[in-house]
């Protein structure tokens, strides 16, 4: 590990640098899913190469087979079957509605992942609410509860999650997290259910009796899915060393895929059982699925250095408190991919293992402030995490004005959401 010099870490930074920045500066070129490839391969071939060259080509492949598939095939898992789920319907869009169609989104966050959830419910919320003239700070607060916060509570929630779970952490550890989870939905609920009852009050009496008058009950599409979900969670939370030792290390290679085996199986239940109509009615198209692929491939080779110089320099790097880590966690998870970020910051915590007691190598009250701000500071801007810019771009489809990516900063989560989670760090980390 010492071996490893600090300028490999380069393409890693680059590379996040990129998912960051092209976006804002070259949008139409970024919406190439090839162009991404090509920045993907661009950072990741020289990397793999120099690995193989120092003699540190097992990790590479270690990292690609064992975190890099699971990883994918559970988004993938989840995607298919979430994208096989319509919300139809039309409701009234009064405040305790609005709200309480928040709160579904923030419990369901957890169970079908944050992307599954905000894709789920944004069309049937923008629906609701298509009526009304106050429209965006109800996208904003669905950004931040359904989209990023709700996610916490297990490794389905978010990306992040399921990569702690890989390094060892349970299934039903993450539910430790419950009282940061709990707090942090039922404020920011409160905070909009009075924006919004504030903007409502002041609606035309017009828009009013118009939203009054085109009501629409909810109907679910695609119902078999939720069972295809369930068969997900199950998968997740039973289908590893802990139940089924062999499929640890020492295991079979091809019983370590178990979990992987189960969730393909899923995958195409899903795709042959599912009416066609229903997936169009959500605009489902492989598009982000093939964004994410490529752009992780590049994430999940180029960190492998980068992870290497963390740990072995880990005591140099000031970080020892749980507070320490909540923040530096959650502000790279800002600006950068917070998955990515949380394997950092774990990786700089397994260098302080003489703390105690461990879960998944490191300090447990460092692993929890690492996971929650993980999840949580993704909402800070659009680049957090990603249902974010597609939440947007659904509801700017929707004419509803968004703000720019400074706005969103300035006016809304550095104002509503850093507020709240300067208090979770004071009352939980």
């Amino acid at each position: 590990m010492n071996s490893i010099e600090w300028w490999t870490m380069f393409p890693f930074c680059l590379m996040l640098l990129c998912i960051a920045i092209l976006p804002l500066c070259a949008p139409h070129w970024w919406d190439s899913n090839v162009h991404k490839l090509q920045i993907s391969l661009l950072w990741s071939l020289p990397t793999a190469v120099y690995l193989i060259m120092v003699g540190m080509g097992d990790l590479l492949a270690h990292q690609m087979l064992f975190d890099y598939i699971p990883f994918i095939v559970l988004l993938l898992a989840l995607y298919v079957v979430t994208g096989g789920i319509h919300v139809s319907g039309d409701l009234p869009a009064r405040p305790h509605v609005t709200t309480a169609f928040l709160a579904v989104g923030y419990v369901l966050a957890s169970i079908m992942g944050t992307t599954g959830a905000a894709m789920l419910l944004i069309r049937p919320l923008i629906n609701t609410i298509r009526e009304r003239d106050f429209k965006t700070h109800t996208i904003l607060f669905f950004i931040a509860a359904v989209a990023n916060c709700g996610g916490l509570l297990t490794p389905l929630g978010d990306p992040p999650l399921f990569m702690l779970y890989l390094r060892g952490a349970e299934f039903t550890w993450f539910l430790q997290l419950f009282p940061a989870w709990l707090f942090t939905g039922v404020v920011l609920l409160a905070i909009y259910f009075c924006v919004d009852l504030f903007f409502y009050r002041r609606e035309r009496q017009t828009v009013i009796d118009a939203d009054e008058d085109n009501v629409e009950p909810l109907r679910i599409h695609g119902k078999i899915n939720l069972l295809y979900l369930l068969l997900i969670v199950l998968a997740v939370a039973f289908l590893n060393e802990n139940y089924i030792p062999s499929m640890d290390s020492e295991g079979p290679l091809a019983l370590r895929f178990l979990r992987e085996y189960v969730l393909i199986g899923v995958i195409y239940l899903s795709l042959s059982t599912t009416r066609h109509i229903v997936r169009k009615r959500n605009h489902y198209s492989w598009h982000p699925l093939n964004e994410v692929t490529v752009l992780f491939f590049g994430i999940f080779v180029t960190m492998i250095p980068t992870l290497l110089f963390l740990n072995a320099h880990a005591t140099e790097l000031g970080l020892r408190s749980a507070t320490q880590f909540f923040f530096a966690t959650g502000t790279l998870s800002s600006v950068l991919d917070n998955t990515p970020t949380a394997l950092a910051f774990h990786t700089v915590a397994m260098g302080l293992a003489d703390l105690s007691p461990l879960v998944a190598g490191v300090p447990e009250h460092l692993l929890k402030a690492i996971a929650t701000a993980a999840v949580f500071f993704g909402a800070m801007t659009y680049i957090g995490n990603g249902p974010n810019l597609m939440v947007k771009a659904i509801a700017e489809e929707h004419r509803i004005k968004m703000p720019s990516f400074f706005s969103y900063i300035f006016k809304f989560s550095l104002v509503v959401l850093l507020p709240i989670y300067i208090v979770v760090q004071w009352l939980f980390f």
